[in-house]
């Protein structure tokens, strides 16, 4: 089993022993997922960097568990939706080799419609 089937169990057992499917709609998780979003990038508002130093130890653990928050509700949209993640990040890469090849970005944080064409 992998890990992220593991984990989805985990997230499935957890709402499951609180009834709380019945509001965890695709547009519900979706806009959840935003908003733990917003509260992992409130911890980066006004740093320079928002390196790991720059954070410190308290703030890192906070950080910590927002991304896992995030990332709780990512696992629980894509339950929803029969979304495999391991399989979408695959073929999402795929399209971003082809959309950013290497040779032609390295070193360049422009978007893909920015770059000049050949």
């Amino acid at each position: 089993m992998g890990e992220l089937t593991s984990l989805r169990d985990t997230v499935r057992q957890f709402v499951e022993e609180r009834d709380w499917d019945q509001f965890h709609t695709p547009k519900n998780l979706s806009a959840a997922l935003m908003v733990e979003a917003a509260e992992l990038l409130e911890h980066f508002q006004w740093l320079a960097r928002g390196d790991a130093a720059e954070l410190g130890d308290a703030k890192l653990e906070q950080v910590r568990h927002e991304m896992a928050d995030v990332l709780v509700y990512l696992i629980r949209l894509a339950d929803k939706l029969d979304v495999d993640l391991h399989a979408a990040v695959l073929e999402k890469m795929v399209l971003n080799r082809a959309k950013y090849p290497a040779d032609k970005v390295r070193g360049d944080a422009r978007k893909y419609d920015e770059y000049p064409q050949d």
